[in-house]
């Protein structure tokens, strides 16, 4: 009896330990994320990947980080860095089990198609479709993962309107995966991905010309982070300045 009591508090105390250094990671994450640091976003990954022991949920959290570094790389012209962390990146996700992860592991399939496009735009008519499809496979295995919602918004922004894409389309998605995320609300403190969700809705209603609700969206980001620099000092001052000019 008294074994089994040690061990449980042993147990206890390892579920712990687990749980804080998962919310470190985050923090660490997030923080590199409002401070635009992305020198440390790339460290914390490489910390991250060089982990012997890669639990399942130490995992998701990699691949959502290498996920989001990916999509800075290739927006900030670094194809070279994009396709090695996309490459790790695909790797960690074969790792997961399919049968639990089914609906995540088709969202992120539906992002990375959607990476390879943008480093190399001939791949389009291949897999633009694969993109939709797994989007599509990911909202039906599971019709409350926002990720899922999230990729369909992706594919209908990104896709030109004379193959079918459409930027309105792609906000009732983000707002369906916004709406799914605000009911998690303990999940949402440090997470980059609900401020990056946010950030897509605000430039999605600027972009066609609903004005007021991109606003609306730009600042309830800076009242949840008033820190967020890419908001606060580039997005937000040169939307109100062009919105001067209408």
């Amino acid at each position: 009896m008294e074994r089994q009591k040690y061990l449980l508090v042993a147990l206890v105390i390892v579920s712990q330990t687990n749980i804080f250094a998962e919310n470190d990671w985050k923090k660490r994450i997030y923080k590199a994320y409002i401070e635009n640091d992305m020198q440390e976003w790339q460290k914390t990954i490489d910390s991250m990947q060089d982990q012997q022991d890669k639990p399942q949920d130490f995992l998701m959290q990699l691949i959502n980080f290498q996920y989001g570094y990916v999509a800075w790389c290739i927006g900030n012209d670094k194809p070279g860095l994009a396709k090695k962390y996309l490459a790790l990146a695909e790797k960690n996700l074969d790792s997961l089990p399919k049968e639990i992860y089914k609906s995540t592991i088709s969202a992120y399939q539906s992002a990375f198609y959607g990476f390879k496009i943008g480093l190399s735009k001939i791949r389009a008519p291949i897999l633009g479709p694969r993109s939709v499809k797994s989007a599509e496979q990911a909202i039906e295995e599971d019709d409350q993962n926002p990720l899922g919602y999230i990729q369909y918004g992706n594919s209908q922004f990104y896709m030109p309107a004379i193959f079918g894409g459409s930027k309105k389309v792609a906000i009732e998605y983000f707002r369906k995966a916004e709406k799914l995320m605000a009911f998690e609300q303990e999940l949402l403190k440090n997470d980059w991905n609900y401020l990056s969700l946010l950030t897509q809705i605000a430039q999605s209603y600027e972009q066609i010309g609903e004005l007021e609700h991109a606003k609306h969206y730009y600042e309830k980001i800076l009242f949840i982070e008033p820190e967020f620099s890419w908001v606060k000092d580039e997005l937000y001052p040169q939307f109100i300045n062009r919105m001067k000019l209408q």
